[in-house]
């Protein structure tokens, strides 16, 4: 979809139930470096496995600010049954990843913290509008489609009834 703005009014294309995954970690002392860098470093290698599986359920993420020793990621995915697939699947980056980090967590006296959420969001609870932006979060993982045809306020893209 690149950077460029979209010139119009989107939203998301979204069908059916969306899967929203928060992750993040939280440096709680900067110099246990051994303990927090690690689990920093092995999010975008898990993030680029997963672009590149077509049938991983993946949709797409976005890093969210959140201060200097906070590091975020919201991820959309196409069902909670794929999302635990994958955090559970013993050949990709995320278990050995995780199990790394449970053993350095014994001796990390509370160096780094971590932290993640999962939202399955039925179908007609979302709604999203972008203007003049390129797609982001729910619009960039499921492509976007003229404003229009869910409705021009967010009361009628929530109830499902074009405007």
């Amino acid at each position: 979809m690149g950077d460029a703005p979209t010139g119009r009014r989107v939203t998301a294309a979204a069908k059916g139930d969306v899967v929203v995954f928060l992750i993040g970690m939280r440096i709680n002392r900067w110099r246990a470096v051994r303990h927090w860098l690690p689990a920093l470093m092995a999010m975008p290698r898990m993030i680029k496995e997963l672009s590149q599986d077509g049938d991983s359920g993946f949709l797409g993420h976005r890093g969210l600010g959140g201060g200097p020793r906070v590091f975020t990621v919201a991820q959309y995915w196409e069902s909670s049954e794929k999302l635990i697939a994958y955090a559970s699947d013993p050949s990709g980056e995320h278990r050995p990843a995780w199990a790394a980090f449970n053993r350095r967590l014994r001796s990390s006296n509370g160096g780094v913290g971590i932290w993640h959420e999962t939202y399955v969001v039925p179908a007609g609870s979302y709604e999203s509008i972008y203007v003049d932006m390129p797609p982001a979060g729910l619009g960039a993982a499921w492509g976007v489609e003229p404003v229009e045809r869910r409705g021009e306020r967010a009361a009628q893209r929530l109830e499902g009834k074009a405007a």
